[in-house]
């Protein structure tokens, strides 16, 4: 685990298309600030983002960095009939979610091959909001399995839901969890998972610290959780970087530190979808940022 690692949903043209050189230009502008952890999804630009990150970091050492997929999701051809999604330029495969012993072995050997990789560090249930009795039943034994196996090195879920994943972390032996815009600046939902894990050893990535987007800007990215944001949000987030302007330092600075300073956090995800987001999110988590205006930030959030 590395404490800022890699989102890539954005090079797999997560609301927009990116290019190939500009997806590879990511990585490479990560790798070379040090970054050494990745996190990918079937999901994201259906295949693109896992053939993508595979061919950037195919001529990297494999012991050096950390590689995390998803399961759960597989990709069958597409009908004639697709359905939505906020990705764009997908190809011809749309995800069907496949939560069986079968389905998770596909997953995992396709997102392989795309890949281009032998192994997979971290291996995480995707989204299992509709379908907790499988993936209890039929995916975590599976992971377990693989996981005793040596196929992968630890495993867990990932999802944007705090409460589920509490249940989880009772019930199942995971290594850890990645918890996406439940816990930032505007939504701290998810502070008793952290808890939870905390106490039981069980490691936390933290995703969608800006919320997509609005903790950056609330008027050049007035989006929260992947839609429009309402009006009562983007007062709110106006609100916090007032506080942090009155300090001089940025609102994105103070949203990615935020999750950064739980003691169960063990990882920061960011996405992004060029070399100059990249560099800015790492000079993000370098800011000096006192303790005392986290305290104003929380006293905004309470009031």
């Amino acid at each position: 685990m590395t404490a800022l690692g890699l989102g890539c949903a954005p090079i797999g043209n997560l609301f927009a298309g990116v290019s190939d050189d500009d997806a590879q230009a990511t990585v490479a502008a990560a790798w070379d600030a040090g970054i050494r952890y990745f996190d990918t999804a079937p999901l994201y630009g259906h295949g693109v983002s896992e053939r993508r990150l595979g061919r950037a970091l195919g001529d990297r050492p494999r012991d050096q960095y950390v590689l995390e997929t998803k399961v759960g999701r597989v990709l069958d051809p597409a009908g004639p009939e697709r359905a939505e999604t906020i990705f764009t330029d997908v190809g011809d495969l749309e995800p069907r979610f496949d939560l069986s012993h079968d389905g998770i072995m596909r997953s995992l050997e396709e997102s392989l091959a795309r890949l281009g990789t032998d192994r997979i560090d971290v291996a995480l249930l995707h989204d299992p909001d509709d379908h907790e009795d499988d993936a209890l039943r039929d995916a975590f034994p599976t992971l377990v399995q693989l996981r005793e196996e040596g196929v992968v090195r630890a495993i867990g879920c990932g999802m944007n839901q705090a409460s589920m994943l509490e249940r989880f972390v009772d019930r199942v032996d995971l290594d850890c969890v990645l918890l996406a815009g439940r816990y930032s600046l505007l939504d701290q939902s998810g502070a008793a998972l952290l808890d939870q894990c905390a106490t039981r050893g069980v490691g936390v990535v933290i995703g969608g610290v800006f919320n997509t987007g609005i903790l950056i800007d609330p008027e050049a990215s007035p989006t929260y959780d992947y839609a429009a944001a309402p009006s009562a949000v983007i007062e709110h987030a106006r609100r916090l970087r007032a506080v942090c302007e009155a300090h001089g330092i940025a609102l994105g600075a103070a949203a990615l530190q935020f999750a950064m300073r739980h003691p169960a956090v063990t990882t920061v995800l960011v996405g992004a979808r060029s070399a100059s987001e990249v560099e800015l999110d790492v000079s993000h988590a370098a800011a000096r940022i006192e303790d005392a205006v986290f305290d104003e930030l929380a006293a905004v959030t309470a009031g």
